[in-house]
């Protein structure tokens, strides 16, 4: 897992993103979810990360959240509830996450995401970014381990940014 230091840098421009409810990616989307679809199956599998319909995003997102039982980080390493990250729907592919401050700035740095456009206004914490639709093997890879990031700072087992 990559520290704030050693995020690659996601090729390509950014894509067009909405900023306005809902926040969703407009461009650059992969032809389908495969890429998604691993990165949910591979988080089902961590301690506690159940799959649940989403609270806040548009009809068909998939969150992940924390069971009741297990240890939880700060109100800010959650969207809702225990609801530490989702996928957008309706061919979008793209997620929201929350990250450790740091974290989430490393990863708006090196293009791989971008803040909740609520972030600007006040109305959501430094936390809540949006993860661009990984397009290839490689963009999963790399989106996979800011999800696993985001699973770490929900789940408390890693207050900060993630270490190697």
């Amino acid at each position: 897992m990559p520290n704030t230091s050693q995020l690659p840098q996601r090729p390509g421009p950014r894509p067009q993103t909405r900023t306005e409810l809902p926040h969703s990616q407009l461009d650059q989307q992969p032809g389908d979810g495969r890429y998604v679809d691993t990165i949910l199956a591979e988080a089902l599998s961590w301690p506690s990360v159940l799959d649940q319909p989403s609270q806040i995003s548009v009809e068909g997102g998939r969150a992940l959240t924390l069971d009741g039982r297990s240890p939880s980080g700060p109100a800010e390493a959650f969207l809702i509830g225990r609801e530490f990250c989702h996928v957008h729907a309706q061919g979008d592919h793209s997620l929201h996450a929350t990250l450790p401050p740091p974290l989430a700035s490393e990863a708006e740095r090196a293009g791989w995401a971008e803040p909740h456009f609520l972030v600007h206004t006040g109305q959501a914490p430094a936390s809540v970014v949006m993860l661009y639709a990984p397009r290839n093997e490689a963009e999963h890879d790399v989106v996979l381990q800011l999800v696993r990031a985001s699973y770490l700072f929900a789940s408390a087992l890693e207050p900060s940014a993630p270490r190697p």
